[in-house]
């Protein structure tokens, strides 16, 4: 009997202060994923805000994962604003959403799954950078 159920499609938001290198990223990236018995596996791509399209920690980890690294708008992800369960407003004041983490993991699930999703692991905090996790609600 085989299983037709598609593996989990789990997407991750980030978020990170200019300069915030790969190693960080990642820490906090395997941290969150290790404290939520996630495997690293089920992650089928990363999210942030176009306003980090140039940051070299996010391409870095992307690259050392092969994953996909999507961007948003701050516009696409500020529709997520009722969703977040953490109001920023350094974050709005610097990028014009409240939560670039949880917002970007959030519209990048519903664009892979096309169908709601739902915060999974919701922002998590680590020096220079936030995560949030997402998938299929």
């Amino acid at each position: 009997m085989t299983d037709d159920r598609a593996a989990p499609t789990f997407v991750v938001g980030l978020g990170c202060q200019r300069g915030c290198p790969a190693s960080t990223l990642r820490a906090l990236l395997d941290q969150a994923l290790q404290a939520h018995r996630i495997e690293l596996e089920a992650v089928k791509a990363l999210a942030s805000i176009d306003l980090k399209r140039d940051e070299p920690g996010l391409q870095e980890l992307a690259a050392q994962l092969a994953l996909p690294l999507l961007y948003f708008s701050s516009d696409e992800l500020a529709s997520y604003q009722q969703r977040l369960s953490h109001h920023s407003q350094i974050a709005y004041e610097r990028t014009g959403c409240y939560g670039v983490a949880e917002s970007a993991a959030l519209a990048l699930a519903e664009q892979l799954i096309q169908a709601p999703a739902k915060l999974l692991i919701s922002r998590q905090k680590y020096a220079q950078a936030t995560l949030a996790l997402a998938g299929a609600a």
